[in-house]
Order: structure tokens, then C-alpha cells, then sequence
């Protein structure tokens, strides 16, 4: 049985300007957030992160330098001058690759005393109009050596072609890009909105988030594929098959058979409002009980969360759930050091965040004490298996101690969605497989995201997981 619940009539483009009251920090038991101290007298917008072999931290700004954070916690400025970089990629210990609005640079301490002296040119194969939304977003590089970016639309361009709120004057705008070993530039996929982060898997795939807005109802996570579209139509005037007219003579209906699916949905405020790259835990227990799991920071939120995947038929999905928040700014780049931290390089310019510092740079240390949270969820035939990293009380393990509920969202030209036949759902049964994991019987429907709150599990001391709510994207049911 389903009740209806009342539609959220909130525009979402209001709920991107408003930030909820903070309440108490969310945070694992174990875990600890460090504050680094930044260069003195500058500004600090980190929007780009990664790390060397020596455990050197390197992180870009938005005013165009590159610094060097050393394990004894030292700064210095290894390279300046670039044009807002937003992303940025270690190749090894004396090369840099930075993702600046007009190009992508590789920067070379050629004589190794520390500091940048080649700047290099390695691609720029696309248009930048000078628009300040037209963000480029990258590296990664596969194993094959080719880098993969991401390129933002424009916003109040007056010369931008739109069908919304976002737009593009052409040169590959709301695309994404491969470029090989010998430099050669391909436009990829397209159809990306605000792809404000990308990463890549240990099995050498790409993905992406992009940003809720017009087009893109909520927050989402994608696997890039080779000349795909992902939903946003005005990235098709760089198209060999579209003009301006076709392009807005199609219908919804037909670019929403076209898309590709989003993996997750990642909902609108409850988890993000402009999440950053996705990083992948491969830190082999350093970083707790979520190796395989992917983290990704949120600008707006000032939080970090967790997606965990899983494929089914071929289909992939997943869920989503709140790993940290309360943090000091807006986080949008997030990086696995050679000790299994995690740091997060911050920024509230642009769309504020819930953290009151405008910059910054913090981490995330495990203390190797296991907390009890959810570990991992599955999607079944009836439901879904859920586990969690500690024993659960068999006490708690009761149809009362779970509530559900799902919804879907609308494709279109709107500024994101609200929750679209948002119903709760009867639990069924819980039965209990082990002392970590059970089995929740409820009747999800394929194509919605089910949001699970397990708040009334709790282990065998009475205590319930920091965050409850975990949100899953159910792209495929299993037979």
C-alpha cells in the first residue's frame, strides 16, 4: 500500500539561494576534521587538488596560482599567473597538468628547485568568450594516457544561443573532451550542463557531476560515454546534425528518449546543491570501513558525502548517503593523500556555502576506531539488502524501526524539479541475514529514487548511525 504525500511546491531555484540552518555536525565516530593553515595575506580559494608521491599537496586557486603543501607543513607557490583554474591533475613530481578557462597547461620544474618554469601548452581545443560561468573542469587521465575535462555553459552571455537558463556561443560549450598523447583534441559527449566535477574509477572509467539547474532536475552523478547526450540541448549547436532551429523544435519527449540516465540522483539540498569531483576510496583500509566507495564534497552544503554503485543487467546505479558536514566553506575539490586522508579544497565565491569562511583548506582523518554506519545497500527483486560496519541490536531489527519513501523527478527546460509522485512506502518485512546486514520487503518502483531511514536500527550499545537517511536510485530492479 502507498499514501500520497503533498508536493514540495518550493522552485528549486530558490531552494539553491537558500541555506537551511545548520544543526549539529554531522560526523562518523573516529573521524576528525583538521583545519591547515593557509598562506598568510592571500586568498585562498582552493578549486584544484591532488598529491605527489612524497605526499606533497598541490592546490590550485581561483586567482591563479599553484601552491605546494609539504608533509612538514610548508607552502610555496609553485606556479602563478594562470586564468582561474578549476581543476588539477599530479603526473608525477616535477609535472603538473592544470585545467585554466582557455587551455589545459602542463606545468614543469624542469631545473627542480621547486617551482614551475615551463608553462605548456597541451590543448585548447575549444572557445572561451570571456563569460564568467564558462568553467573548464579537469584532468584525468586514463591508463591509456589520454586526459579527459569537462567544460561549462555559459551564463548572460548575450550572444549565447538558449533554450534555458544556461547557454553556449559555440567552441564546445557543455561538452566534454578527450585528449590524446600526441595532443589531439576530440570532443567527447555532450549535453553537460554545470560538470563541476570529474574523476575516474580504478577500472579506468569516467565520471562526472553536474550541477541542478535548467535541464538537470537535481544533482547528478553520470558515466561518461564516447558521443553520448546527457540532457542539456543547447551544447547541441556544436553538433554536425543541429542547427538552432532543429534544436528547438525538438521535443522534450525526444532529448529525454536520447539522454543518458543519470546514475544517481543526488537530491537537492537533503545531500547537494553543487557537488564537486567524485574520488574513489582505494586508500586499502586507511580511511575505514568505505574502501571502494566514492566521496565527493558539496560547495553549497559544506559536506561531504558518500555513493556506493552497483550494476544490475548491465544497468548501473546506486545510492547516495551523508558521510560529513559542518565544514568551513564550500567544498568542491576532494583528494586521497599516501596516509589515507582525506583533504578538501574549499570555496564559497560565487554560490556561497553553509560554512561562514570564504576559503580554506581541511582534511578528514580516520582515528581507526569503526563507527556504526551503513555500509553498503543492494537493490532486490523485493527490496533491498542493507549492511552496516557494526553489529546491529536484534532488538532494533523491526518493520517500525524503517520508514520509505520514493519519488522521481521531471525532465525539462525548468530550473531542477521538485519530487514528483513522492509516496510513502509500506515496509513490508525486515529480516535480519546476519549480524551486519538485513533485508528490507517493500514494493520500490523502477525508475524512482527510495529514500530508506533506518533510524530506529541501532547497534549493541543503543546507538544509531550519525546519518540515516540514505537515497537510492533504482535505474533497474532485479529480477
Amino acid at each position: 500500500m502507498k499514501l500520497q504525500i503533498k508536493k514540495s511546491l518550493l522552485a528549486a531555484s530558490l531552494m539553491a539561494a537558500i541555506l537551511p540552518v545548520q544543526a549539529e555536525q554531522v560526523i562518523p565516530t573516529g573521524y576528525k576534521v583538521e583545519t591547515i593553515k593557509t598562506p598568510q595575506g592571500m586568498e585562498f580559494h582552493v578549486t584544484g587538488l591532488d598529491v605527489d608521491s612524497k605526499n606533497n599537496i598541490y592546490a590550485a586557486t581561483r586567482f591563479g596560482d599553484v601552491w605546494r603543501y609539504t608533509p612538514e607543513g610548508q607552502w610555496q607557490k609553485f606556479a602563478e599567473g594562470l586564468h582561474e583554474p578549476t581543476g588539477l591533475l599530479v603526473e608525477d613530481d616535477n609535472h603538473i597538468v592544470v585545467a585554466q578557462k582557455p587551455e589545459l597547461t602542463r606545468l614543469s620544474d624542469t631545473d627542480k628547485d621547486g617551482v614551475a618554469d615551463e608553462y605548456i601548452r597541451v590543448a585548447d581545443g575549444w572557445k572561451f568568450h570571456d563569460n564568467y560561468h564558462e568553467y573548464h573542469f579537469g584532468p584525468v587521465k586514463d591508463k591509456a594516457g589520454n586526459y579527459y575535462g569537462t567544460l561549462n555553459l555559459s551564463h548572460g552571455d548575450p550572444n549565447a544561443f538558449d533554450m534555458g537558463t544556461m547557454g553556449s556561443s559555440g567552441g564546445y560549450r557543455g561538452w566534454a573532451y578527450q585528449v590524446n598523447q600526441q595532443g589531439e583534441f576530440t570532443p567527447y559527449a555532450f549535453g553537460l550542463r554545470s560538470p563541476a566535477g570529474i574523476g575516474i574509477s580504478p577500472d579506468d572509467e569516467i565520471f562526472f557531476t553536474d550541477n541542478q539547474g535548467d535541464w538537470v532536475a537535481t544533482s547528478t552523478l553520470q558515466l561518461l560515454k564516447k558521443d553520448k547526450f546527457y540532457g542539456h540541448p543547447v551544447s547541441l549547436i556544436d553538433h554536425p546534425d543541429y542547427t538552432p532551429e532543429k534544436i528547438r523544435n525538438t521535443s522534450v519527449e525526444a532529448y529525454d528518449k536520447w539522454r543518458e540516465k543519470p546514475v544517481v540522483h543526488i537530491p537537492h539540498v537533503e545531500i547537494a546543491n553543487s557537488p564537486g569531483n567524485p574520488e574513489w576510496n582505494t586508500t586499502k583500509g586507511q580511511f575505514g570501513p568505505f574502501e571502494g566507495q566514492i566521496f565527493v564534497g558539496d560547495q553549497t552544503q559544506s559536506n561531504v558525502f558518500r555513493i556506493m554503485l552497483e550494476e544490475i543487467d548491465g544497468v548501473r546505479q546506486g545510492a547516495v548517503i551523508n558521510f560529513i558536514d559542518g565544514f568551513q566553506s564550500g567544498n568542491i575539490r576532494v583528494t586521497f593523500d599516501q596516509k589515507g586522508q582525506l583533504w578538501i579544497g574549499q570555496t564559497a565565491r560565487g554560490w556561497g556555502a553553509k560554512g561562514s569562511k570564504p576559503y580554506g583548506l581541511q582534511k578528514v582523518v580516520w582515528d581507526g576506531t569503526t563507527p556504526f554506519e551503513l555500509q553498503n545497500i543492494q537493490a532486490k527483486a523485493d527490496g533491498f539488502r542493507v549492511s552496516f560496519t557494526q553489529p546491529i541490536d536484534a532488538k532494533s531489527i523491526k518493520k517500525k524501526a524503517i520508514s520509505a519513501e520514493q519519488w522521481h523527478y521531471n525532465y525539462g527546460s525548468d530550473y531542477g524539479s521538485p519530487k514528483v509522485d513522492l509516496t510513502q512506502i509500506d515496509i513490508n518485512s525486515v529480516k535480519q541475514v546476519d549480524d551486519k546486514t538485513i533485508d528490507i520487503k517493500l514494493d520500490a518502483t523502477q525508475g524512482y529514487v527510495v529514500m530508506l531511514d533506518f533510524a530506529g536500527l541501532t547497534n549493541k550499545k543503543g546507538s544509531s548511525a550519525s546519518s540515516t537517511k540514505v537515497y537510492y536510485t533504482l535505474n533497474k530492479k532485479p529480477n
